[in-house]
């Protein structure tokens, strides 16, 4: 058996063989329960990151109107969108979307200020924004 942490690919591919032909007493179960656990954590990381980046950009829009343009509205759309499609393909993160959004705001807030040249405290100390607004292909903050 391929050695889970000098050839992680050959081991996948190994214990994919075990799995697919019933073979589930060679099985390294220590290590494929761990990576099943990182693919949750990747999924949510994933949330979360498409989130944050949309906070940024919508904390930078609202706070600098002058440099609006079309580049940071498309990537607000394409953030949306990127939200949607992690979020439709693992529907049991809809349960901790107000605790994603929390952490997330404080991420955006951070970035924003480093982007912006703001100080944090000139942002909301609480995401301004409901969900549905986030989410809202027509929202953009004034």
């Amino acid at each position: 058996m391929s050695d889970y942490q000098k050839d992680f690919y050959s081991w996948t591919r190994e214990q994919v063989e075990m799995l697919r032909s019933g073979r589930f007493d060679e099985l390294d179960i220590v290590n494929l329960i761990e990576e099943i656990e990182s693919l949750g954590r990747s999924e949510k990381r994933e949330l979360e990151n498409r989130l944050t980046v949309l906070l940024v950009y919508l904390l930078k829009w609202q706070y600098q109107p002058a440099r609006r343009g079309q580049n940071w509205q498309l990537t607000i759309q394409e953030q949306r969108l990127e939200f949607f499609d992690v979020l439709n393909d693992n529907p049991g993160l809809k349960s901790q979307l107000q605790a994603l959004l929390t952490h997330s705001y404080r991420k955006a807030k951070i970035r924003a200020s480093k982007e912006t040249g703001l100080d944090t405290d000139d942002f909301p100390g609480t995401c301004p924004w409901e969900f549905p607004q986030l989410m809202d292909d027509a929202f953009l903050p004034d």
